[in-house]
């Protein structure tokens, strides 16, 4: 083992695990910069994602795209972003953590930059896909970061700050996006973000992390499994982004595409099982209690997917867009930070899951709240369900980060890339799986609703007959033909009922996660019954435990 420096570590100061940096005792003044640029890191990185998915129409026309190919701008994104952590762990661990630092600012900045140059599908696609690379990087300095600017008995605050910055990203893009919007097409969002990345730089460079030990951390074994599960993982991805779009039974290249998947990511997944040193401990992750986290990780990132796909593809159905959802978007930023604050300050590490009980009960009162909906509902009228929702997403993501890190430590630092890995797939994927389901779900609703409504629509029914004739009047000073006249109402009258069934089916959506939250939320009180039955200890109280008794065995030592 060697350091990145010749500083020697006091015993309470030696990294957690290699790759990591060292945690010294710094003074107030520092810990503040620190906090403070962790948190530019993780809103800097979390919009390099965000200004792209909340802004996929304006990318549409500047690059004269169809929907489907605008929606795999966001899929190269998450190709890269979700498999990068499964080499970045081990890369930090051999060769240091500063040269990691730079070359993941370095990759950042350029790839910001190609932003503002690109004019073609392909080239935007190879500069998503380098950027998601480059994103995971910058999620993984930020809670380094974070965790700096707090003392020992409160590193845990800073992960849990840590996840919870850049969830903060898509609703801040959706604030800043009109006004820089209105100077320009999308490529001035970049124009912004390439200032952020040179203030991130300058930062960085300011106050680096403390430095790191090093090992010979890659066996030849694990290139072997990153290039089964990483092509497999990418395949997935690729199933779940252009699905409900192409639709599924529509495109033969989608079941192929998911066959390979499964086989590549098993392939993957049968030989680290069977090694000696794994890259992925298949046997830690197969555990009960491994088993039951991932679980409920991903079944509430589903859930949560009532804010990122239901409510604003609702008002998007009814025609409002980003500049009439700032103050929605401003409610939620808001909550998602009370949320994160809940979190740290009533934290109680003898019972860690009580939180996430609450965050589900929160989904499930705010996703029935928007289940009334109506084509008269604007964003003021979702304020306070969302604001529950944005409060849920902070309390059950702090909360399922602090036990499965907890529950890695317990099981030693040699399953921590197993964790990353699988917490950030459980989040990425969950989200993707919950847009596409949730999609799927609306669509098939809205065909449903729209043929129950066009049964009704026939002209001896003397109130479509005097919608048709409202309508005529409405062009008739365009339109001097009766019989175009009357085909154009009926045409407004057909358009009137596609919106209305799209209510219908968000209405349906909003149900079901309501329903599904209920359904959850029943299942973690008989996981916590089931805990309190066997006496099974908080994994963050154990942890403190185990701490607290190497503590005293290295003073006794001393």
């Amino acid at each position: 083992m060697e350091d990145e420096s010749e500083y020697l570590f006091k015993p309470h100061e030696r990294p957690t695990l290699p790759g990591s940096p060292a945690t010294p005792d710094h003074p107030q003044r520092r810990r503040v910069f620190y906090l403070l640029i962790g948190t530019l890191i993780g809103i800097t990185g979390g919009l390099g994602n965000a200004l792209v998915s909340v802004n996929l129409i304006f990318a549409q026309g500047t690059l004269g795209l169809n929907s489907d190919e605008s929606a795999w701008l966001t899929a190269a994104y998450f190709m890269t972003n979700t498999t990068a952590n499964l080499l970045f762990v081990k890369y930090r661990q051999q060769f240091g953590l500063q040269p990691f630092v730079r070359a993941m600012l370095a990759i950042y900045g350029l790839t910001t930059l190609l932003h503002i140059l690109v004019h073609g599908f392909w080239s935007a696609i190879a500069v998503r896909a380098a950027s998601g690379f480059a994103g995971s990087g910058l999620s993984t300095l930020t809670i380094l970061y974070l965790m700096q600017g707090m003392p020992a008995s409160k590193r845990l605050n800073g992960i849990m700050l840590g996840i919870s910055i850049p969830q903060l990203a898509t609703p801040l893009a959706r604030v800043l996006s009109p006004h820089l919007l209105e100077s320009g097409d999308w490529h001035m969002l970049y124009w912004f973000e390439l200032g952020l990345v040179l203030a991130l730089l300058a930062s960085v460079i300011a106050l680096p992390l403390p430095p790191s030990e090093r090992v010979k951390a890659f066996k030849r074994m694990d290139f072997v499994t990153f290039f089964l599960l990483a092509p497999g993982l990418w395949l997935l991805i690729a199933v779940l982004s252009e699905g409900r779009i192409e639709w599924w039974t529509e495109r033969a290249w989608i079941g192929w595409a998911l066959a390979a998947s499964l086989i590549l990511i098993t392939s993957a997944l049968v030989i680290e099982h069977f090694r000696a040193d794994p890259l992925i401990n298949t046997r830690w992750l197969g555990t009960r209690e491994m088993l039951r986290l991932i679980l409920v990780a991903a079944s509430v990132r589903i859930l949560l997917s009532e804010q990122a796909f239901g409510s604003v593809g609702l008002l998007n159905a009814l025609g409002v867009l980003n500049d009439q959802m700032v103050g929605l978007n401003l409610v939620i930023i808001l909550a998602s930070v009370a949320g994160t604050a809940t979190a740290i300050l009533a934290f109680r590490p003898s019972n860690v899951a009580r939180p996430i009980s609450i965050a589900i009960i929160l989904i499930a009162v705010g996703a029935f709240m928007d289940a009334g909906s109506t084509n008269l509902t604007r964003p003021a009228n979702l304020y306070l369900s969302q604001a529950l929702i944005g409060f849920a997403s902070m309390l059950f993501l702090c909360q399922t980060m602090v036990i499965g890190v907890s529950r890695t430590f317990l099981a030693g630092p040699k399953n921590f890339i197993s964790f990353v890995v699988l917490f950030g797939l459980s989040q990425s994927i969950g989200g993707l799986m919950g847009s596409t389901l949730l999609g799927t779900f609306q669509a098939i609703r809205e065909h449903v609703h729209a043929n129950e409504l066009m049964q009704d629509i026939v002209m001896t029914n003397p109130l479509v007959a005097a919608r048709i004739g409202t309508g005529a009047g409405v062009v008739s000073h365009v339109i001097g033909d009766p019989a175009l006249r009357n085909a154009e109402a009926g045409a407004l009258l057909a358009q009137q009922i596609v919106r209305e069934a799209n209510v219908l089916a968000y209405n349906d959506v909003f149900l079901l996660i309501g329903v599904l939250s209920v359904a959850a939320t029943i299942w973690s009180y008989m996981i916590r019954w089931s805990m309190r039955r066997r006496g099974e200890v908080s994994p963050v109280l154990q942890l403190q435990r185990a701490q607290a008794a190497s503590a005293n065995t290295q003073g006794e030592q001393e």
